[in-house]
């Protein structure tokens, strides 16, 4: 079963995850002073992820000139923390993603295919476009490791609706 489409327009539910390297907690649908992009990927078993995120990571200072990065997935503290050391990221990097807030999101879900991919239910790719409000400006997920936005792209279009304070498209 999956989960309903997100709607543009509509309030983010309000979730917070935790932080690799922090002791508060990273929120989001509430207002907040700047946009948000969340980005959900599927964990430390993908690769695909991986070089996903270190992309992000070199365009980082781009996008935080624009709005706040949230990266977060399922995995557990441990798997986060082992990724973040391997990688240095720069950004944000959540951990424990619920099955109930993966749904929430409209994310597609996966069952490991063994117990050497993960041992746990996992969210699919998706990226959401979050305005200060709360409500959802827009939303890119897919039901596999294969389709992901255009880094480049996605940061000049959401700049131009950031700009140009455009409304949500895709509410028909």
């Amino acid at each position: 079963m999956t989960a309903a489409k997100p709607i543009a327009g509509a309030k983010v539910e309000e979730m917070s995850f935790a932080v690799v390297g922090s002791s508060e907690r990273l929120s989001i649908g509430q207002p907040k002073d700047r946009w948000t992009m969340l980005f959900v990927y599927r964990g430390k078993h993908c690769p695909r992820c991986k070089r996903f995120l270190n992309k992000l990571n070199d365009a980082l200072p781009a996008w935080k000139d624009v709005l706040d990065v949230v990266v977060a997935s399922a995995d557990s503290k441990e798997k986060a923390v082992t990724d973040q050391e391997e990688f240095g990221w720069d950004f944000d990097l959540c951990y424990g993603m619920t099955e109930t807030q993966m749904r929430s999101l409209g994310l597609y879900v996966s069952t490991p295919l063994s117990d050497a991919e993960t041992t746990g239910l996992f969210a699919e790719p998706g990226a959401f476009g979050i305005r200060p409000d709360g409500t959802l400006m827009l939303v890119d997920i897919s039901n596999g490791p294969a389709a992901r936005p255009d880094l480049d792209e996605l940061l000049d279009g959401m700049k131009f609706n950031i700009d140009n304070n455009r409304p949500e498209r895709g509410t028909a």
